[in-house]
């Protein structure tokens, strides 16, 4: 028995095999332990779909085992999630000052108050079995940490999202010496993130991209400036108030999650702006080109961003006009290289002068490179390693580097998520799997959509839509009006009445061929016209669009 409550087991319900919504989950015992509980962007394929999340099926079905989530950062493929997962299950959550005024915006919009508890890095919680220690790092955003896990099978460390930035914008470098004295404690599980293994080198300071803002105003002296990134990036954002304020500009919020982000960050003091350097949205008008700096979001080219509408000139505040210079401060995230390159077109069709990674260094990375992930493994000398936050390949790149430092390579696991791991203090394998995948939101409706309706959208999409309506007689079962058939999306149906009457033809007399229907039992009819149609339309056009059949009893 002694044993078996010694065991340990670990899975991700999301940021393995994709980039997002990560969430890992510790178990042993009755009690569960929850890391980050992050969305996902939706891939092309997801038509209409607003955001990913896990899948929580297994925390509902064993949420007396909950004993808590702890968020390592405010990044919302971190957080974004935790609304919905709230819906779910009421447990209390842990994370840094930062972390969590930024969580409080979103439970606003949600109406939600759960038990929240900050902490800092240093401090130690325990939460049923296990211990948590914050560790201070270094990231993209402030109030990044790392836990160290104490569980009954041993010290596990998840390095969270982290760089080695020696220069960082707001408080101490990342802790270091902390890492290296777990290391020599014995560290049983390293969990690392992956997302820049691929990349060979250091990742540049954050502050490499406040000496380029300089740059860049310094040469713009009569030009209106914008800059575009992550709401959350507050470093980011501080290093823009800077340069403002070197070159006597003012500066200007636009978009709602950058204006709450900035509030938030201000009220916490991980954010300065001299006195009247900030002015509102609807004072930009009061001030030439060459005083003014508009922050915005849209790095992402987000269809509803503020960046976004400028570009297609649907912003109620803000037009981009002719010799506007504008910095997209942000690298794609995988999938959005699209929407990206759009909405730089058409700023560029405006005549303005888009700055953007690839032109000039506007933006670095807020993940580590390989060699401060060798640094960390280094200092951590993990028994057993777990890859996470990244696709495959950079799981599998991430196994073979920790292969060469010495790590034996039964010993490393790349895993999917809703794989188990399961470990004692001297042993790790793989153990079954737990429900896993991605609940799809859309709108006001979490989950009601899922492969069949995302496959009838593709399928809309590509082919369009035909309806046909027949009447049918409710006594005899005879053809009583009709078929009407209605088009959208499929052909014009001014250009095509040729078509659509060859098409009723076709459908009418295979329906009297068919004979009286039974009154009430309409799926054989339905089925004739279905069949019937597509049969026509794929050899007169080489098309399948979906098609309706109505059936009216008259």
């Amino acid at each position: 028995m002694a044993k078996k409550n010694n065991k340990l087991r670990v899975f991700s319900l999301g940021g393995l095999e994709e980039i997002g919504k990560n969430m890992t989950v510790f178990e042993s015992g009755n009690d569960i332990l929850i890391v980050d509980c992050g969305i996902a962007f939706p891939e092309d394929e997801m038509l209409g779909i607003d955001l990913v999340i896990p899948d929580f099926s297994y925390l509902v079905k064993n949420k007396e085992k909950v004993r808590g989530v702890v968020l390592t950062h405010g990044h919302e493929d971190h957080i974004g999630a935790i609304p919905y997962f709230l819906r779910e299950l009421d447990v209390p959550i842990y994370g840094t000052r930062l972390t969590l005024g930024l969580l409080e915006n979103r439970l606003k919009e949600h109406h939600l108050t759960p038990a929240m508890t900050c902490v800092s890095a240093g401090e130690t919680i325990a939460l049923g079995c296990f211990k948590v220690e914050f560790i201070h790092t270094t990231h993209s955003i402030a109030d990044s940490v790392a836990l160290a896990i104490s569980t009954p099978a041993g010290v596990v460390v998840h390095s969270g999202d982290f760089k080695v930035d020696y220069t960082p914008i707001h408080g101490e470098s990342i802790d270091l010496q902390r890492f290296a004295e777990l290391g020599r404690k014995g560290v049983l599980l390293f969990l690392c993130d992956s997302t820049n293994v691929e990349q060979k080198g250091y990742t540049m300071s954050e502050k490499t991209v406040g000496v380029i803002f300089d740059e860049i105003f310094g040469e713009s002296p009569d030009q209106r400036i914008m800059v575009a990134t992550f709401s959350s990036n507050i470093h980011r954002i501080q290093q823009v108030i800077y340069s403002a304020v070197k070159y006597g500009r003012k500066v200007a919020i636009m978009g709602r999650s950058m204006v709450n982000a900035v509030r938030t960050a201000a009220e916490l003091g991980y954010l300065t702006c001299p006195d009247k350097v900030m002015i509102d949205a609807s004072e930009i008008k009061n001030y030439p080109d060459n005083q003014m700096v508009i922050v915005t979001t849209g790095s992402q080219g987000e269809a509803m961003s503020a960046l976004s509408r400028m570009a297609v000139s649907e912003h109620k505040q803000v037009e981009i006009r002719p010799g506007d210079k504008i910095i997209i401060s942000a690298s794609p995230i995988p999938g959005n290289e699209k929407t990206i390159s759009r909405v730089i077109n058409e700023l560029f069709k405006k005549g303005a002068e888009v700055l953007y990674e690839g032109l000039m260094e506007v933006h670095v990375s807020g993940h580590a490179k390989q060699e401060e992930i060798k640094l960390l493994h280094a200092l951590t000398k993990p028994r057993f390693f777990m890859p996470v936050h990244g696709e495959y390949r950079m799981l599998k790149q991430h196994k073979d580097l920790a292969v060469d430092l010495g790590m034996n390579k039964d010993n490393v696991f790349v895993m999917s998520i809703g794989d188990v791991l399961e470990l004692t203090d001297k042993s790790a394998k793989l153990a079954g799997t737990v429900q896993a995948g991605h609940v799809l939101v859309d709108g006001l409706g979490v989950g009601d959509v899922g492969n069949i309706v995302l496959r009838d959208r593709r399928h809309l999409s590509q082919d369009g839509l035909m309806i046909v309506v027949v009447g049918i007689e409710r006594e005899t079962g005879e053809l009583a009006a009709g078929p009407d058939i209605i088009s959208r999306g499929f052909v014009y149906v001014r250009e095509s009445e040729d078509l659509l009457e060859d098409a009723r033809k076709v459908v009418t007399e295979e329906l009297l061929q068919c004979g009286k229907a039974k009154s009430g039992d309409w799926t054989f009819i339905k089925t004739v016209i279905r069949d019937t149609l597509k049969e026509f339309l794929w050899h007169k056009t080489k098309r399948s669009p979906m098609i309706l059949p109505i059936i009216m009893e008259v």
